[in-house]
């Protein structure tokens, strides 16, 4: 590549080889005609260096990030990137093979642009309970970008010179919804592509599902209290949670993403998601109590 890149594709990484290989793969073969480069920011990942590098191959420019966190290896991988635009995956994200260049096209219509998230299931016949749920509410970016005022980082388009205007992504708290209110706040248009799509493999597990949980609910508290947020609000969202979800379990009944066996088996984890979410956010304000 003797051009200049005008995009640089900005890939967090941290112990998934596996993912890495099937996002790179997919993302050199994207349909976007033009010269666009690939930043791999590794997270210090216990493989090492060199396994990383084995599997990024002359694929991708590799750099080391050594600061714990998804929003500082983003931030890492910006510092080393050379083009004028940035597209934001993550690394155990499958892209569609237009994926680069219509999410790019939506950015003639505003300053920064969401594109959407699939969760996918392998095998119609032996969904588990976690995956069910995963498939319908993992990700809602239409939902995110058109109400909250942000898009999630795993479908994110902007110029290098309006992420420099907004500053990094910050780490312990919710990154991309943080980030994304920034920019709003700073005057930035946000809007969302549906064809720019990329896949994110799901939650098998209670046990991983809950990991993902806890992330979240703990970053988000801190987020809210970061916003000077009343603590009354935190716990009237607890005390909806399971209303919220008889509310959606109604439309999990409808939703054709699932094959009809597997929608009792999502709402039975829509309902134990939120009894441990309302459970633990009380937990949060509890143990955050004033003195």
């Amino acid at each position: 590549m003797t051009a200049k890149p005008r995009v640089s594709v900005i890939v967090p990484h941290y112990r998934d080889l596996r993912g890495l290989d099937a996002c790179l793969s997919r993302l050199v073969a994207q349909t976007y005609p033009e010269p666009f480069e690939i930043v791999v920011a590794d997270n210090n990942s216990p493989e090492g260096e060199a396994a990383v590098a084995a599997v990024v191959g002359g694929r991708a420019r590799l750099v080391i990030v050594t600061e714990q966190g998804a929003g500082p290896a983003r931030n890492g991988g910006v510092a080393a990137a050379v083009g004028e635009i940035l597209a934001f995956t993550d690394s155990d994200c499958v892209p569609e093979l237009d994926w680069l260049a219509t999410g790019l096209a939506g950015l003639a219509h505003h300053d920064m642009i969401g594109g959407r998230v699939d969760v996918w299931y392998e095998d119609a016949a032996r969904i588990t309970p976690a995956e069910a749920f995963d498939v319908l509410f993992g990700f809602d970016n239409r939902l995110y970008v058109s109400r909250k005022h942000f898009s999630v980082t795993a479908n994110l388009f902007c110029s290098k010179a309006a992420f420099e205007t907004v500053g990094g992504f910050l780490n312990g708290v919710s990154e991309d919804a943080e980030w994304g209110h920034r920019a709003h706040a700073a005057g930035f248009s946000l809007g969302y592509v549906d064809k720019a799509l990329v896949m994110h493999p799901p939650r098998r597990s209670w046990a991983t599902l809950l990991a993902k949980w806890k992330r979240i609910e703990a970053e988000t508290y801190a987020l809210h209290k970061q916003y000077g947020q009343p603590r009354a609000a935190w716990f009237l969202k607890c005390l909806g949670m399971p209303f919220s979800a008889a509310v959606h379990s109604l439309a999990v009944l409808v939703d054709r993403r699932l094959p009809v066996g597997a929608r009792p088996a999502a709402i039975y984890m829509l309902f134990k998601v939120r009894l441990w979410r309302a459970w633990n956010g009380l937990r949060l304000l509890y143990a955050d109590r004033p003195v």
